[in-house]
């Protein structure tokens, strides 16, 4: 039989109140009773009535999640899906449950955020999505908290890895290794590409370089065929680029395969990075050069400011939270004369 919230208050010798406020997180109780009240809780089996707990305070504890994944890869996608996972378990942590945003619903059609009023979702996370799209936009401009992944938008709050660090400092890193003809191998139009290019030229520029329109060949994110595709395309220039930075770590996957088709072997006649610090991808010869992106504090991160904007809405501001990268220096890009990249 189920304990009620009277034995469990019987239990620990606090009013209905008290244990109610501990339960769900009041100010105005200590947090040596919410201790208290959490582990006996624990201890007895206490289950709070998920339908009474809405209906006097407001909310459902349920939060959507809008993903689309473009490249087809789905929850297996090596950057979005431990972003995913982390968010995930830092809401459940948190006491929320994760519904899944959709546009389609059996055989009947509704739009993002009239699936989120369907739901009655206290909030939702956007994440790899076509964010220029009417109904995602729709979402990001109604009343509901909206945290998003990567995207910024005006009036809302944003957790991002700090692409300008990371591709600054992988170009510098080329830089710093000799390579005067550097190309890139860029993603489809969104604000993290026009980020990673902007910093690119700028960075170069810097050092009193520049990138030719022709060094920037467009792929596709996290698609090894589209990136081998773009870098046979680079590799055939006079002059050739002596690196080819990629979209990602599985996108330089497929920069390997052409630079093989082409007869040429990595780091020793082209340097190639990648972005992300994928773990399996780490493994393959040469170790890939690339940029680790921490995805386990980007998803935990969007959860706890999405909670918060629900809970306490006053106390966040909007803006752009970064999440630090790092530069991993692995072995496939090398030091070159400067007679071999002038």
């Amino acid at each position: 039989m189920a304990v009620t919230i009277k034995e469990l208050s019987a239990y620990c010798g606090l009013s209905v109140s008290t244990v109610s406020k501990a339960l769900n997180g009041y100010p105005d109780v200590s947090e040596e009773t919410k201790e208290q009240v959490h582990a006996a809780a624990q201890k007895l089996g206490y289950r709070a009535n998920a339908i009474a707990r809405s209906l006097k305070i407001g909310r459902t504890f349920n939060i959507g999640v809008l993903y689309r994944d473009q490249s087809g890869s789905g929850f297996t996608h090596s950057y979005f899906a431990p972003i995913l996972d982390a968010f995930r378990d830092e809401a459940e942590r948190r006491g929320y449950d994760i519904t899944f945003i959709t546009n389609s619903m059996g055989h009947s059609k509704m739009t993002f955020l009239e699936h989120c009023r369907y739901r009655n979702v206290d909030g939702v996370c956007i994440v790899c999505t076509a964010f220029d799209d009417p109904e995602v936009r729709e979402l990001i401009e109604s009343d509901l908290p909206v945290v998003t992944v990567d995207d910024a938008f005006p009036g809302r709050v944003c957790v991002q890895s700090e692409n300008e660090a990371g591709v600054a400092a992988l170009v510098r890193h080329a830089i710093s290794l000799g390579h005067r003809r550097i190309a890139f191998v860029r993603g489809e139009e969104t604000s993290v590409t026009r980020i990673r290019l902007d910093v690119a030229r700028r960075t170069l520029a810097e050092a009193g370089l520049t990138l030719p329109d022709s060094y920037i060949v467009e792929g596709k994110y996290h698609h090894p065929a589209a990136a081998r595709e773009a870098t046979m395309r680079l590799l055939a220039l006079d002059p050739r680029p002596t690196c080819i930075m990629m979209t990602d770590d599985y996108a330089a996957l497929g920069g390997l395969e052409a630079a093989q088709a082409f007869g040429l072997h990595v780091p020793e006649d082209i340097s190639i990075a990648g972005y992300d610090g994928v773990p399996l991808i780490q493994l393959c010869k040469p170790r890939l050069t690339t940029v680790w992106q921490d995805t386990t504090t980007i998803g935990q991160e969007a959860a706890r400011q999405l909670v918060r904007l629900i809970e306490h809405p006053g106390d966040v501001k909007p803006g752009v939270i970064p999440v630090p990268c790092r530069l991993i220096r692995g072995d496939s890009m090398r030091q070159v004369a400067a007679s071999d990249s002038e």
